[in-house]
Parts: C-alpha cells; sequence; structure tokens
C-alpha cells in the first residue's frame, strides 16, 4: 500500500471509452442483445482514496430507448498484480482500475461501512434497527448470479450489490424487510443496506450455511432416476417428492406471512382484462420470431381467454413473481426462498403489482418441468427418457401443490387461471430459449403441447 491517492479527473473519460466493450461481457448486464451506443457517468463516490482505492460509480447506458443505470464498484491501484488483471476495465491517472467484487480486501471495505452505520457523501450504510455486525471479514463473489453480484464474507453473511438500479427502494429488500417482521421462518434475514437518495444499492443477509441449491437437488433425483431401466420416480432412492411437497408447503406460508402482513385485495375486473392482455401481447411478440409457436396460437388464446372467462373472484397480493427451483435453497431446518426482486426483464412499476400467488405456483411448475426434461436437450427422440422425465414431472407438480394445499387452498382448483399463467411463463420461456439457447426450445414448445392439448394437468 502507498500514500498515493486516486484522482478522479480523467476517470469518466476512461469508462466511458472502456465501457461499451467491457459490459456486454459481464453476465449481470441485461443488454447484451443489443449494442451499447454510449456510456455516461453518473456518479463516482470514493469510499476508500488510498492504494487500493474503492470508487462506487453509477454508470447511465444508452442502448436505443430509455436508458438504463447500472452500478459498478470499481478497484484502483497504481500497478495492478497478475491475479486482477484478467478485471482489469480501463486505466486511468496512471492507475489500473478493475472490478473490485473480486478483490477481497475492498469487498471488506463495505461490510465495515455497514457495521459502522457511515454516511459517505449522500450514500447511506445502515444496518437494520437492532443489528450488530461483525468487521474485518473479507469478502469473495458467488459465481452463480445472472443479474447482480453477491459478495459472501466468511460463514456470516451475504451482500448482495443490485447491478441494474430502479428509483426507489429496492422491492427484494422491501419484501424481506415486511417478512421479517411477520416473523417469517423461510427467508435470509436482512441485516443491512446501501442506499442512495434515488434508490438501493446493496442489500445485506445472513448467510445461509450447508444450503443445497433447490434446482441441483431437483435435477440430482432426475439424473438418479434416469440411471435407473426399471423402478419408477417413487422407487429411486434420490426421490423429490417429500422435498416438493415441503417446499410447496413453505411457499404456501410465506404467501400467507405476505397476505397478513401487507396489502391484499380481489382483482378488479379491469385488472383481469389488463392481465390476459397483457399474455396476448407476449404471444404476439413471439409468433413473428418463432414459427414453430404458431400452431399452438389458437389452443393459447383460448386458454388465455378462460382465465377471466371463469369470473371466479382473483386474490392478488406481494408474491415473489420469478419463482423457480434456483430460487429455493434447502437448509437442515427447511427451504428458504430467495431474491424476491422480481422478473429482471421486467419494468419496476410491473414488478411492483400485486399479484395472484398463483403466478408463484405457475413458476414453479414450470421449474419441475425444466428440471425433468433438461436432461433430454439432445435427446428428445429418446421414448423411455421422454417417459421417465414426464413421470418425475407429474410426481413433483403433484406434490408440490398438495404440501401448498396443507397450508392455503389447493391452487389447482383454480385450474383456468394456473392453467393460462403457466402457458404464459412457458411463452416467456419461448423468447428467452429461441435467443439464448436455442437447442433448449423444445422443453417450452412440447409443454405447451401438453398443456393445451389436456395430457399434462396443471
Amino acid at each position: 500500500m502507498t500514500s498515493v491517492r486516486l484522482d478522479l479527473t480523467d476517470l469518466p473519460e476512461a469508462l466511458t471509452g472502456a465501457l461499451p466493450d467491457w459490459l456486454p461481457g459481464q453476465r449481470w448486464f441485461a443488454g447484451k442483445d443489443r449494442p451499447v451506443l454510449g456510456v455516461r457517468t453518473r456518479r463516482l463516490t470514493v469510499l476508500r482514496a488510498a492504494d487500493p482505492a474503492l470508487v462506487l460509480a453509477v454508470v447511465e447506458v444508452d442502448q436505443g430507448g430509455e436508458p438504463e443505470r447500472y452500478q459498478l464498484l470499481l478497484g484502483a491501484r497504481p500497478e495492478l498484480p497478475d491475479w486482477l488483471e484478467t478485471h482489469r476495465i480501463c486505466d486511468s491517472s496512471g492507475w489500473g482500475c478493475y472490478d473490485a467484487a473480486h478483490d477481497p480486501e475492498l469487498a471488506g471495505e463495505l461490510l465495515g461501512l455497514i457495521a459502522a452505520d457511515r454516511e459517505v457523501e449522500d450514500l447511506r450504510f445502515t444496518p437494520e434497527p437492532g443489528v450488530e455486525l461483525s468487521t474485518g471479514l473479507r469478502g469473495r463473489p458467488v459465481g452463480v448470479e445472472q443479474s447482480n453480484t453477491s459478495l459472501v464474507y466468511g460463514s456470516q453473511y451475504i451482500l448482495k450489490l443490485f447491478r441494474k438500479l430502479v428509483p426507489g427502494e429496492n422491492r427484494d429488500l422491501t419484501l424481506h424487510r415486511v417478512l421479517a417482521a411477520a416473523g417469517c421462518a423461510h427467508i435470509a434475514p436482512p441485516l443491512g443496506s446501501i442506499s442512495a437518495p434515488d434508490g438501493t444499492l446493496g442489500m445485506l443477509q445472513s448467510f445461509v450455511e450447508g444450503a443445497a441449491d433447490g434446482w441441483a437437488m431437483a435435477t440430482a433425483s432426475v439424473r438418479d432416476l434416469m440411471a435407473e431401466a426399471d423402478l419408477h420416480a417413487d422407487e429411486v432412492g434420490g426421490d423429490f417428492a417429500g422435498e416438493a411437497r415441503r417446499l410447496g408447503h413453505a411457499v404456501a406460508e410465506v404467501h400467507a406471512d405476505l397476505r397478513r402482513a401487507a396489502e391484499t385485495r380481489l382483482a378488479t375486473p379491469g385488472e383481469l382484462t389488463a392481465l390476459v392482455a397483457a399474455m396476448h401481447r407476449r404471444l404476439d411478440g413471439m409468433l413473428e420470431s418463432v414459427p414453430e409457436l404458431a400452431e399452438h396460437a389458437e389452443a393459447l388464446r383460448k386458454a388465455f381467454d378462460a382465465a377471466v372467462a371463469a369470473g371466479e373472484p382473483i386474490e392478488v397480493q406481494h408474491v415473489h413473481a420469478d419463482l423457480h427451483l434456483g430460487q429455493c435453497l434447502r437448509t437442515p431446518t427447511g427451504w428458504v426462498l430467495i431474491d424476491f426482486e422480481g422478473e429482471p426483464a421486467a419494468p419496476a412499476a410491473e414488478r411492483a403489482r400485486l399479484r395472484s400467488p398463483l403466478r408463484d405456483v405457475a413458476g414453479m411448475l414450470r421449474s419441475f418441468d425444466y428440471a425433468a426434461h433438461q436432461r433430454l436437450v439432445g435427446h428428445s427422440d429418446d421414448h423411455q427418457l421422454t417417459v421417465r422425465a414426464l413421470e418425475w414431472a407429474q410426481r413433483n407438480r403433484t406434490a408440490f401443490c398438495a404440501g401448498y394445499a396443507e397450508v392455503a387452498g389447493d391452487p389447482r382448483e383454480h385450474a383456468e387461471l394456473l392453467r393460462a399463467l403457466e402457458l404464459d411463463k412457458a411463452v416467456y420461456e419461448v423468447a428467452y430459449e429461441h435467443a439464448n439457447r436455442p437447442e433448449w426450445l423444445p422443453i417450452p414448445l412440447s409443454s405447451i403441447a401438453r398443456i393445451t392439448s389436456g395430457e399434462e394437468p396443471s
């Protein structure tokens, strides 16, 4: 470490030149499908000026249409060691600037600022009321995230840095606070936050040590079934149905806690009409680019319209809104749900909207279907594997709904709405796979065919 201090004078220009090429290579950058037309620096807040320096930056990215804001955590050193060279972003005034999420020492600075309840310029680093945090811990990034960056501190804390920023308090922080106040047993409690006057930059939580990822557990169960030539899903040692039932129970308890602690009401007729109209618009947007969807269009529209035609009252509330097996962690004591931010691609106003809890149920049903069929990618003509995948999916879908019904009403009693929501999610999956993983496209397309033909009950 030297006594030299970082000079920010040239940094905005350096970032403007480097970021159009650097951003598309980051997993969390949402605009990979469009060229970066320009970048403007909106914030440079020095959190540590001496070598190694730490700067929290907010940049505005122009890709046509409304510019989007992203958070960068910049480290800077006069000389970058070899282990940081791969994370270099640009050079400025003789300093090498890099992604500080990969610097354990600088990541630890953020935890120290939250623990000290510090204010730096107009940024607030704040522990939750009554929380006392350990300090001196170094941070390391979690390597599996897509839309944000999380730093783990020992076995105690995890700090999520929100990369794509939205105005106001982030929904993830809001709902975690609501659920913590309600005594919810199925979340990692919030411990602190980083905020600016116009929004949330980070959320600190308890780290769930020893947790198993729900997707990994489910796909391991599918693998075990596929390896057995003669046994059914309920006869294989890795049967997941018991966990699926417990997970359904946990999701229903989270919904119940949100129902008690936050706003709940009946959807208006106009909201239901708007919901179905949005489903039709999503379908319309995909028909031209994915010709394989055309043969299902009429059946999809009938299913969407049936959700309103049923005429049943629909209760809406705050829900997870992007629930799948990858958002569920199995701990030694039960299931924990994470990432209440909502669908990453959805506008902030849409994420904040109250929804039917069946939206989350539909997301989980789709996730079970994906877990079952992902091993068929490239082997869709294998009849035996297909039969086993369908058996596993239906067994676990049924178990999840049964566990949910132990706490709340049985979601299968609202068949028309649940079917429409699942099909809408499948159309979204068609869009995603078409753009990112064309070889996976048969998974949502085959599901649409089964659901619309009545072969696969919700």
